[in-house]
């Protein structure tokens, strides 16, 4: 009997139904899901407009390739452009977060005709070729992927950057908040003197909104506290509500031609409809300003309960940092609580719950955190 290859560290429990912020099992328990399968439940678990839009249109047409027209994508275009604020940015689909800054990487370099990339410590941009190689994680870099290109440099270093970046650097691609490397986030500062850079160079600048995008900070993106547009942004994650789709938003500077990016299944019919439902319910929800409300309400309990290290993030992407490893305190919530949560390293619990949480979905993370917080300090 054929067995599946066996990579990833699995938790013997088994979901068979989601509503809103909630799992159940196949024994009927549920659980308090604060981490959105790694930010990917954006408007929330099985959404009737969501299940409806999707419904709808498999009953229409599923799939065709790129070989048609499909009206859905400029659908999704307008929307997009219009909610993230980008409405003169182009829109390239795929179908994953590593294929939109593969695609962002090879659109760079083929502008500027340049190699040379710049990276940062702790970077986590994809697990392909050209993504993996930006990312700073060696376990995970084959040796076909090494990329002798690219640079590393200390995250939020801005004599660092201003040295590094020159008219020899094809792309400075950077996560405004770090997710898997601890949820970091970049300073205004920093931001601005890559921007300047880049400008001064003509190199691209790449801003990594796969995780820290779509209205997860409390802005569309969250490099746009920053005041700074970036030529180039990926996304993917919570683009679909867990229907795979990844993009790149595409400033003006750059000209398309025909078979210069593709994909088979990018933007098709069923992709396009779940990422158009996900942004009408983002917009008449309000969900933007509720991960701000939310962000807010959670931090502010979290550092009621204190215990930690250091708290980082903005809007529902939070992280909080122990003095010591937090897979116990992972296991506590999860087993003890029935609450799922991420890490990001050893000692960091990450927050990446859908946008539409709410004060009593929040209430019972914080009581079961101040329960274990309380429990480990009086040991």
């Amino acid at each position: 009997m054929a067995d599946l290859f066996n990579v990833y560290p699995l938790y013997d429990i088994e979901p068979v139904r989601a509503e809103g912020s909630y799992l159940w099992d196949a024994h009927g328990t549920r659980y308090l899901d604060l981490y959105g399968g790694h930010a990917v439940i954006s408007v929330g678990h099985t959404h009737p407009r969501y299940v409806q839009a999707l419904t709808d249109q498999l009953h229409r047409i599923s799939f065709y390739s790129n070989s048609v027209k499909i009206p859905l994508q400029q659908e999704l275009a307008d929307k997009l452009g219009d909610l993230s604020g980008h409405p003169d940015y182009a829109l390239f689909l795929c179908n994953s977060g590593a294929e939109a800054n593969e695609n962002a990487l090879k659109l760079a370099s083929f502008h500027t005709g340049r190699t040379q990339v710049v990276a940062f410590t702790k970077a986590f941009h994809g697990r392909t070729a050209g993504a993996v190689a930006a990312t700073d994680n060696p376990a995970i870099v084959a040796p076909v992927n090494y990329n002798q290109h690219v640079r590393f440099l200390p995250y939020n270093d801005v004599a660092a950057a201003v040295a590094a970046i020159t008219s020899e650097t094809c792309a400075v691609i950077i996560e405004g908040i770090q997710g898997v490397g601890g949820i970091h986030v970049a300073t205004d500062e920093f931001l601005q003197t890559l921007r300047r850079r880049c400008d001064e160079t003509g190199a691209i600048l790449i801003l990594d909104g796969v995780q820290c995008g779509y209205g997860r900070s409390g802005r569309f993106f969250s490099h746009q506290f920053s005041g700074i547009e970036a030529d180039i942004i990926s996304m993917a994650k919570g683009m679909g509500n867990g229907f795979p789709i990844g993009g790149i938003l595409i400033s003006p500077k750059f000209h398309a031609s025909y078979g210069l990016l593709g994909t088979t299944f990018g933007g098709n019919h069923l992709a396009c409809t779940a990422a158009i439902a996900v942004l009408d319910i983002m917009r008449d929800e309000g969900l933007i300003d509720n991960a701000v409300r939310m962000g807010d309400y959670l931090m502010n309990g979290i550092r009621q309960i204190g215990g930690y290290k250091e708290l980082r993030g903005r809007g529902l992407m939070i992280g909080i940092e122990y003095d010591y490893p937090v897979d116990a305190l992972r296991k506590a919530l999860l087993f003890g609580h029935k609450q799922f949560t991420g890490v990001a390293g050893k000692n960091t619990i990450r927050l990446l719950p859908s946008l539409a949480i709410g004060t009593d979905e929040a209430d019972l993370f914080l009581d079961a955190l101040q329960q274990e917080v309380k429990q480990t300090v009086s040991l």
